[in-house]
């Protein structure tokens, strides 16, 4: 599988970690280049987003990309539109046409699979002792089970819904594609057409949605993504209004 990576690209497995994500950031703050996939077959103590638990069970992936500097502090918040893309371009190869009209992106960092959600991003970051800035760009995907009570939305598997896809087979794939959208990306001045890409995949985009923040709910249409990442929402007295971060809920969706 190693052999199969971009190159410059690393492997590093393992039966269980307790977060391939925290893995990766050790593996920066002790001095590793960067360019390091870390893969577990079991994570018992993954996180999602806020904090939120995110449990690994074998025959699902759990995978993170460390890095080192890549890109400017004010950019690095749009690479997890740049991770959820490698990660649908990755499954549309994986499992083919049939899926690819079935996928759509979530904001900030989901990937649904018939409105369920499939798979979820998570990107952390720790300045280093040397000066530099480390990432861990972090996927979880549902190739076999899902977590049931674990996840906030509806969620499901690739295998629930139709999709043999192994965890062993898509990470090469995955990095191969993250590859290609970290290249179109370019340190984030290439984000124009990576957002452009998004969008046209994304969920709820010119819909009423709500949008959960930290100690309030706003709600609105989901417009557009502006140039930093960031949802747009136009309000019901047509005043717009840009979200850094939230959870976003359609209609009839549970909150």
């Amino acid at each position: 599988m190693g052999s199969d990576l971009p190159d410059g690209h690393r492997l590093e497995t393992h039966a269980k970690l307790p977060s391939t994500n925290a893995a990766a950031l050790a593996a920066l703050a002790d001095g590793d280049p960067g360019r390091l996939w870390i893969v577990a077959e079991v994570q018992d103590s993954g996180r999602g987003r806020h904090g939120r638990a995110w449990v690994t069970q074998p025959g699902n992936l759990a995978a993170t990309l460390a890095l080192r500097d890549p890109a400017p502090a004010e950019r690095l918040a749009t690479l997890s539109l740049v991770a959820s893309l490698a990660l649908h371009d990755a499954l549309a190869y994986m499992a083919g046409p049939p899926i690819v009209e079935r996928l759509a992106l979530k904001w900030p960092n989901d990937v649904l699979l018939d409105g369920c959600k499939i798979a979820g991003i998570l990107i952390e970051g720790q300045k280093l002792e040397d000066g530099a800035f480390g990432l861990a760009i972090g996927w979880g995907v549902n190739c076999i089970a899902h977590p049931g009570l674990e996840s906030r939305y509806p969620s499901s598997s690739l295998f629930e819904r139709g999709f043999v896809v192994e965890a062993r087979r898509l990470l090469p794939v995955l990095a191969r594609s993250m590859d290609r959208q970290l290249a179109r990306w370019a340190s984030g001045a290439g984000f124009t057409d990576i957002r452009e890409d998004w969008l046209s995949r994304a969920s709820g985009v010119g819909e009423q949605v709500t949008v959960r923040l930290a100690n309030r709910e706003d709600a609105g249409v989901f417009e557009t993504l502006d140039e930093a990442g960031n949802l747009v929402l136009r309000r019901s007295d047509g005043e717009a209004t840009t979200v850094s971060a939230g959870d976003v809920f359609g209609p009839g969706e549970r909150r």
